[in-house]
């Protein structure tokens, strides 16, 4: 789904923030099993089509279930091809659990949302983030809209070294539309409420927003801390609230020591630290959880609030 008349492909940096998968597990993936990028570019560069995608999606999440990589690899090249249009084709309405539309809005295409983002038309990219959110809730909404044209404004950086504007207007349009969606959330179902914050030095906090606002849907309090939380911030607010859960998300390597981790506070009641994101290195202290998917990181903090 390119914003323009760009070459279709995604370089490997792209699929990697998409996927949450590092980029040399990627190219290790490439080399052992087979699955990785089937296009060029006229420069000669491998590039990763739709039918990439999937494939990767899809063994990534076999993997993530138990499955050996080698057999998740084998059954995620079965994956065939699928038309590079269908992100464009409108989406289709379903009953919104969530409240009655706004009159006058409708579900639009990722693609125009993407071309909206481009042209830097803020007010229309709003309204189409809005309509998906009440519409189909936040996990549709990121997964269906927010990735592909995250994905395509990436591409668009790639091949053409521009598109920075583009990026932050999206992402400002996106955290707006997250924030209002969470504040209509439901009562709470439990007390104690869930932490979300970025490792220290951290910036990228929009993953901890969309997390926020899905699990404020489900009826659970949330407190972002947002980007770049000191730890001993964070442990004040553990042990000011009391939280069922706290999670923290690393983007990039040089934020992911998890050694900061061990010395957050063992309260009583305890709370659950999950972690998510490709940044965090191995080996994590004992008791915290990764995740590396928006619907395990959901379960994750689920099972401590229910």
């Amino acid at each position: 789904m390119p914003v323009g008349d760009e070459e279709p492909g995604y370089g490997i940096g792209a699929v990697a923030r998409m996927l949450g998968v590092p980029a040399p597990t990627l190219r290790t993936w490439n080399l052992r099993y087979g699955i990785g990028p089937s296009r060029r570019s006229p420069g000669g560069h491998r590039r990763y089509d739709d039918t990439d995608l999937r494939r990767l999606t899809e063994m990534n999440r076999l993997i993530h279930a138990g499955m050996p990589p080698a057999d998740a690899a084998r059954q995620a090249l079965r994956l065939g091809p699928r038309a590079r249009d269908e992100a464009e084709r409108a989406m289709p309405p379903v009953p919104d659990s969530g409240g009655a539309p706004v009159p006058g809005q409708s579900l639009m295409p990722a693609a125009m949302i993407a071309r909206a983002a481009a042209a830097l038309d803020g007010a229309t990219v709003s309204r189409g983030l809005e309509a998906a959110l009440r519409a189909h809730g936040v996990v549709w909404a990121w997964e269906h809209v927010a990735l592909p044209v995250f994905a395509a404004i990436c591409r668009r950086q790639e091949e053409t070294g521009a598109g920075v504007e583009i990026e932050h207007l999206f992402t400002d349009r996106l955290m707006t539309a997250l924030v209002t969606f969470a504040s209509r959330a439901p009562r709470p179902v439990h007390p104690r409420p869930v932490l979300l914050a970025c490792a220290e030095d951290e910036q990228h906090s929009l993953p901890a927003h969309a997390l926020a606002a899905a699990l404020s849907g489900l009826g659970a309090q949330t407190r972002v801390l947002g980007a770049r939380t000191p730890y001993p911030a964070l442990a004040d607010a553990m042990r000011r609230l009391g939280p069922a859960a706290v999670f923290v998300w690393s983007q990039r390597r040089v934020t992911g020591d998890p050694a900061p981790l061990a010395a957050l506070p063992r309260l009583r009641p305890a709370s659950r630290i999950v972690v998510g994101g490709p940044g965090w290195w191995d080996a994590l202290p004992r008791g915290v959880v990764r995740v590396t998917a928006f619907h395990e990181a959901i379960t994750a903090v689920m099972t401590s609030v229910r």
